[in-house]
């Protein structure tokens, strides 16, 4: 049962930073892809980041490129999103998603996505 936790989610101000976690369990951590979506209240879900294991590769949305990173850790089956000069639109629960699909591409479709963490709450106050 592949299981993915975050943690890392808070209150903090305009222009601060934020550190996301997902660690994940269960599975074969190789040639698949992690990532993260946000959904606000009143929204549909978000592709925000995503991170191809195989070869590095990484996509973000546009309205988070220059200001978030996406990472990861083989050692310890875990991926992170770095969050810079966060803004109030940001305010959201993020959630971690996994794919293990083998055309997986690490997309913004939700579809694409198999697994999912219960999402951390990022509010940011102006």
């Amino acid at each position: 049962q592949v299981q993915l936790v975050e943690s890392g989610g808070g209150l903090v101000q305009a222009g601060d930073s934020l550190r996301l976690s997902c660690a994940a369990s269960g599975g074969t951590f190789s040639n698949h892809v992690m990532g993260w979506f946000r959904q606000a209240p009143g929204k549909e879900r978000e592709f925000v980041a995503s991170i191809t294991w195989s070869n590095g590769h990484i996509k973000y949305v546009d309205s988070v490129k220059g200001r978030f990173t996406i990472s990861r850790d083989n050692a310890k089956n875990t991926v992170y999103l770095q969050m810079n000069s966060l803004k109030p639109e940001d305010t959201a629960v993020y959630f971690c998603a996994a794919s293990f699909r083998l055309d997986t591409i690490g997309g913004p479709t939700v579809g694409e996505y198999d697994y999912w963490g219960l999402g951390t709450q990022v509010t940011v106050s102006s």
